[in-house]
């Protein structure tokens, strides 16, 4: 997970990101950004850099990121128990010595998190850096929440309803699915019934409930964005010409909503621009 501390600027005109200000409200600091050519403050971070690059990376395979932190950790403890010449000090010896004038942490201290909103895909994921993490089927096709944090990926419905799935670190296109998320074999998954969008349409318009109903049987689209689209239609016409087109189409047994879509805005431009002479304007 990579945070960006700096939101723009340089030096002494740094302005730091909302996060991290607020991170470094917390914990009583401010973060300094050094300026732009600035080869003494930058070389001083960056020989760190070249150090671990060219000591401990060099030459070692890990397979996990869990076996990376981990002997990253038992060198760390290792070149800091060696005398530096440059200090005159052990590294640990000094670091016991200035943990007793360092300042205590807050009591509790909330985990560190960055938050997304994101919709689950008709196959009840829900993609976050290519990959994709499942969640109930009851969500497909509703905004969440998503958190994510060093080890964890949260996704919340709502404040009752949570997943939680273990974070992948990098971009790896891998699909993580929970066990409880998928009916067992040979039972279909149970959707809602009926959808929300058509309770929504049915709501606005009872009388489309026809239409809807041999809709949901015929049409090609995916039948939750198809219900979406049909929803789009009831607030953003005149009724008139809405239901008059949906009951032509129903006639005819057409349930393409783009071609329905075409026709309601016939009939509007028909009953509704008319020029002074009695014509109706063209198309």
């Amino acid at each position: 997970m990579r945070v960006c501390i700096v939101l723009r600027g340089s030096g002494r005109e740094k302005v730091p990101v909302p996060e991290m200000a607020a991170f470094g409200e917390r914990f009583g600091f401010e973060f300094v950004a050094h300026a732009i050519g600035n080869a003494n403050r930058s070389g001083l971070v960056e020989r760190r850099f070249s150090f671990i690059e060219g000591n401990f990376l060099a030459g070692r395979v890990f397979s996990v990121w869990e076996d990376l932190n981990q002997r990253a950790r038992e060198w760390c403890d290792k070149v800091n128990s060696t005398y530096k010449k440059h200090i005159r000090a052990v590294p640990r010896e000094l670091s016991a010595v200035e943990c007793l004038h360092l300042k205590p942490l807050p009591a509790w201290i909330p985990e560190v998190y960055l938050l997304y909103q994101r919709m689950a895909d008709i196959e009840g994921y829900v993609a976050l850096h290519s990959n994709r993490y499942s969640v109930p089927v009851e969500w497909i096709g509703r905004r969440m929440a998503v958190r994510e944090t060093k080890g964890k990926i949260e996704i919340q419905l709502d404040a009752r309803r949570l997943v939680t799935h273990r974070r992948i670190a990098e971009a790896e296109s891998q699909r993580i699915t929970l066990a409880e998320h998928r009916p067992p074999r040979g039972r279909r998954a149970s959707r809602p019934d009926p959808h929300p969008e058509e309770n929504a349409i049915l709501t606005g318009a009872p009388e489309l409930a026809d239409y809807v109903a041999a809709l949901k049987q015929r049409s090609r689209k995916v039948i939750t964005l198809a219900l979406r689209q049909l929803l789009r239609f009831v607030p953003e016409y005149p009724r008139e010409p809405l239901l008059g087109a949906v009951g032509e189409a129903a006639r005819y047994g057409l349930y393409d909503l783009d071609r329905l879509g075409r026709m309601i805005l016939r009939r509007v431009i028909s009953e509704y621009f008319r020029l002074k002479d009695g014509t109706e304007e063209d198309d």
